[in-house]
């Protein structure tokens, strides 16, 4: 079976924003996100799917100039979403005298096909859930420690790296974050490439400076 995942967007607006249409016509925004969306690998890998209600205001021009999460599901997709309508900056036709301190509400949908999660239960997702929320106060520390190694304490660096031991973070994760910022770089997305370029920075690699150093001055 051909795996397969889609992004679904409605818009939830008054009448002066339903004015406002993507360039590239009435299904231009649904193919953008298909063509432009990197699933975040651990809900892909645990099945979590759902809707993420991300506000944001378009300019005079359609950029996209504000944008937050209104209601998440977890925070690699809250990102993703926020990513998509950021890359959608400039894409946006507005009408004359658009009122351009309105938000619109877009919903984006995350769903899976293919990846064997139709029997997978909601307690199994839930428990996944929680396990990523603790990881991720843990990827923190280690952040916080190399944004701030100058002043760490003797074998301190000893607990981080049993920490990033614990959560799996290792060479070949950091080069996986890289080709990820890599594809995002490809997609125009520079923004979002620099993010998992100083993320595998702070976590203590080297691997990614020369492509700090060229895309993220």
């Amino acid at each position: 079976m051909k795996k397969l995942f889609t992004i679904c967007l409605f818009f939830s607006c008054s009448l002066a924003i339903a004015q406002v249409q993507f360039k590239s016509g009435k299904n231009g925004f649904t193919n953008f996100l298909t063509q432009n969306t990197i699933y975040p690998q651990f809900s892909k890998d645990n099945c979590i799917q759902g809707t993420v209600n991300i506000s944001f205001k378009l300019n005079a021009q359609g950029k996209v100039y504000f944008s937050k999460v209104n209601k998440g599901i977890l925070s690699d997709l809250d990102q993703e979403a926020l990513r998509l309508i950021r890359m959608s900056s400039g894409k946006w036709q507005v009408p004359a005298g658009y009122d351009t301190t309105v938000s619109i509400v877009a919903p984006v949908n995350f769903k899976l096909q293919g990846y064997n999660c139709e029997g997978k239960s909601n307690e199994a997702v839930q428990e996944a859930i929680r396990n990523y929320q603790a990881e991720e106060a843990l990827t923190n520390s280690v952040i916080n420690f190399y944004k701030n190694i100058d002043q760490a304490k003797p074998g301190q660096e000893v607990q981080i790296i049993a920490i990033k031991n614990q959560l799996g973070i290792d060479d070949e994760y950091l080069e996986d974050r890289v080709q990820m910022g890599l594809k995002k770089i490809k997609q125009g997305d520079k923004q979002g490439a620099c993010e998992d370029f100083v993320f595998v920075k702070y976590m203590g690699s080297k691997i990614a400076d020369d492509y700090l150093a060229k895309y993220c001055k």
